[in-house]
């Protein structure tokens, strides 16, 4: 930061058990560097990016172990507007090795920047009717603002564990997997309610599902999304990861915008939004990027309060559900986590991608390898945040999936014999 003629940054923290005595050793360090740090608390990751742009720091880091289990902890940073990703991460790392810094006092100030945010939402999302709605939050730290969000642009909220408690007592935090989202769609067809939203433990994950229970998937959510974007900004860029459906790219084009299949990680979105400006992004696990009307970090709150407000505005006034259903889509698994540290991990990809036959397929090794086919493609990397691999498959029907899957194993097995894959 002090390199770069930063001398200030905002800090908040999540609702963990390590997280407050972590954010206060985390801050000690900085001041001693001679950096100033305001304290934002314990406040949703978004409320930290949000806090850069309002308070004009440009700069901040968010102590959260994110959608990881309870006892997983971390650090989310942004320098000078630039989350910090790869390389970079590494060079931080040596940093630290070689004890690098600088030496100073700076001073630490309190300041609560929440009421600004919710406020910020409540000027800018202006639903045309109630929407009743069910808010999961897992017992993560947007439980503090995401409910409050919905009730002030007009929704009708049903709570669930909107509690913050750090060992998320009731399923784990991350709505992209479907266990986690029982309790929701039992409470959304118990209620009635139009709409169900679930968040990860700090807050920048968005997941969704209808009055029947269905989960209606993040690149799902990313076609309508696009409409409505492309409908007031045409021409723009609009960026999804590798895991998503490949019916985006010819939504997009239809619509009149620009697409384009980057990596998965929130950070690589976010610069690659940057470096792209493009008006919407989208990661397959949950995160919505919006730079028409927002400041282009990914914020579930604000997502949701979106998804809300052009579900309201149908002009056929037709419900989310029956709007959901016209949704063109493909049969397809959610993400598919297969554990292997990292070192292996890269070892592994690296041999998988040099001898991969694609029988044909269309290859793109934009974040491990995905093979695209007339009927459907198949994917493979490593996962940003858990020493594992992911996997996801999508086809036009259930025998062109498991066609792609069995294509996937044979070649994976090639590379590790031992390898049990569960598709």
């Amino acid at each position: 930061m002090l390199a770069q003629g930063v001398s200030e940054l905002v800090v908040g923290h999540d609702g963990r058990l390590s997280s407050q005595p972590l954010a206060k050793a985390f801050m000690r360090g900085v001041t001693n560097t001679g950096c100033h740090v305001v304290d934002l608390g314990q406040v949703p990751t978004p409320v930290v990016y949000f806090a850069c742009e309002h308070l004009n720091t440009h700069s901040g880091a968010m102590i959260t172990g994110s959608h990881n289990p309870a006892n997983y902890n971390g650090i989310k940073l942004v320098i000078a507007g630039k989350t910090l990703e790869g390389d970079e991460v590494h060079a931080l790392y040596r940093r630290i090795k070689t004890g690098a810094f600088e030496i100073g006092r700076g001073n630490i100030s309190a300041t609560d920047v929440t009421d600004a945010y919710i406020q910020r939402i409540k000027t800018e999302v202006k639903p045309e009717r109630k929407i009743k709605v069910v808010v999961d939050c897992g017992n993560g730290v947007a439980g503090k603002v995401l409910p409050k969000v919905l009730k002030e642009i007009g929704c009708h909220v049903i709570e669930l564990y909107c509690e913050v408690d750090g060992r998320f007592p009731n399923h784990h935090p991350n709505p992209g997997e479907p266990e986690n989202l029982k309790s929701l769609i039992s409470e959304v067809k118990s209620t009635g309610a139009e709409l169900g939203i679930a968040v990860d433990g700090d807050g920048d994950r968005l997941g969704v599902v209808d009055t029947q229970g269905n989960i209606i998937w993040p690149d799902q959510l990313m076609i309508l999304f696009s409409r409505d974007v492309l409908e007031k900004s045409p021409g723009a860029t609009i960026l999804y990861d590798v895991k998503s459906t490949s019916l985006l790219e010819g939504v997009i084009r239809f619509a009149g915008g620009e697409p384009m299949m980057v990596p998965s990680g929130h950070s690589i979105i976010k610069n690659k939004m940057r470096q792209y400006n493009a008006a919407l992004a989208a990661e397959m696990s949950g995160h919505f990027f919006f730079n028409d009307r927002w400041y282009g970090f990914d914020d579930a709150t604000y997502a949701a309060a979106r998804l809300i407000e052009l579900l309201a505005a149908d002009p056929m006034s037709r419900t989310p559900t029956q709007l959901f259903s016209e949704i063109s889509q493909r049969v397809s698994t959610p993400e598919i986590m297969v554990n292997m540290p990292y070192p292996e991990a890269k070892r592994f990809m690296t041999t998988l991608i040099s001898n991969f036959n694609a029988d044909g397929g269309d290859v793109s090794t934009v974040d491990g390898i995905r093979v695209d086919y007339a009927d459907g493609w198949g994917l493979v990397r490593i996962s940003n945040t858990l020493p594992a691999l992911t996997l996801r498959f999508e086809a036009t029907n259930d025998v062109e999936l498991e066609r792609i899957k069995q294509l996937f194993v044979e070649q994976m097995q090639q590379v590790k014999p031992t390898l049990t894959l569960k598709l």
